[in-house]
């Protein structure tokens, strides 16, 4: 297939599908909110400075980044636009375990998700209309749909703020009944979304092998370059290692499927940028996972306090 041609793909989906994958996506956002408390918007508060450095990797350097790296990659129109989506998105609801496998600060990575996405509700239209309008193939693809970034706002709200607020209810409100449905709550909702993109992918299997190698390699290299911003911004900013290691996981895994959401229920389906979250969606979990076994077995080194002149 020319890689042209992938920008003219539409995925098949139908309305009802995506009802479902709302719904999928408002449990996944519930059963996450209900391992979150007032306390870890407070905690941001008292101990601004790793989720400020985290934060801004997330919804500053990363969008920026991706959008350079969308001009130097052999990507699509559609592909590249992809990208900027998923770099505007707040960290995935793994990235909480996947912290705590790696040794690093469960504490942090928890206030992180936390306000990333609470802030995405702002950030994630935000940063998609500014980096997209700035390619012009991209910004093409965005006049050609006429996105109204309120839209996106609305239906981010409904999908990732709604389930927030009702999850920080259910914890603070019913914690027996927070801590029964919890874990089982997660772990059915990742399954259910794992299923999703596996059959959304089978149904389109022809379109989706034809293009795998380019956006199998695109997502590799986003991926390394989300996962490296956050361990370097979090190293130059003097965070200790565990603190590191929160920050870059919650950087590198990205919530892909409000990026699926969004690219069925405003892109119809657009064959780059669906084929590119999907197999984020798929690939995050393996390269974090990987990162997490690397770091579990690598000793945390001491903080030694510098002595004064």
């Amino acid at each position: 297939m020319d890689a042209a041609a992938i920008d003219q793909i539409r995925l098949n989906f139908n309305e009802s599908g995506l009802l479902a994958l709302n719904a999928v996506i408002g449990l996944m956002m519930y059963g996450m909110a209900l391992d979150m408390k007032l306390e870890d918007f407070k905690r941001v508060i008292r101990s601004p400075k790793g989720p400020a450095i985290g934060l801004g990797a997330q919804f500053i350097l990363l969008p920026a980044f991706t959008f350079l790296l969308t001009l130097v990659l052999p990507v699509t129109a559609s592909m590249a636009l992809g990208m900027m989506l998923v770099a505007s998105c707040p960290g995935g609801n793994l990235s909480n375990v996947m912290t705590y496998l790696a040794r690093g600060n469960p504490a942090l990575s928890v206030s992180m998700t936390a306000v990333s996405t609470a802030a995405a509700i702002f950030m994630t239209p935000f940063n998609l209309a500014l980096w997209g309008s700035l390619n012009p193939a991209t910004h093409a693809i965005l006049r050609r749909v006429a996105l109204n970034p309120l839209d996106v706002f609305q239906t981010i709200v409904v999908i990732l703020g709604i389930p927030l607020v009702l999850g920080l209810i259910t914890s603070r409100f019913y914690p027996r009944l927070a801590d029964k449905i919890r874990k089982p709550f997660k772990a059915i909702s990742v399954v259910i979304f794992c299923l999703f993109v596996a059959v959304t992918l089978g149904a389109n299997w022809q379109n989706f092998v034809k293009a795998i190698g380019l956006v199998a390699f695109g997502v590799f290299v986003h991926n390394a370059l989300a996962l490296t911003l956050g361990y370097g911004a979090a190293r130059c900013c003097g965070l200790e290692e565990r603190d590191r290691r929160a920050v870059a996981i919650e950087v590198g895994i990205q919530n892909s499927a409000l990026a699926l959401v969004l690219i069925f229920q405003f892109f119809g389906g657009l064959g780059g940028m669906a084929i590119i979250a999907g197999w984020w969606g798929i690939w995050h979990i393996i390269s974090g996972l990987t990162v997490a076994f690397f770091w579990s077995r690598r000793p945390l080194k001491p903080v030694v306090a510098e002595a004064l002149p």
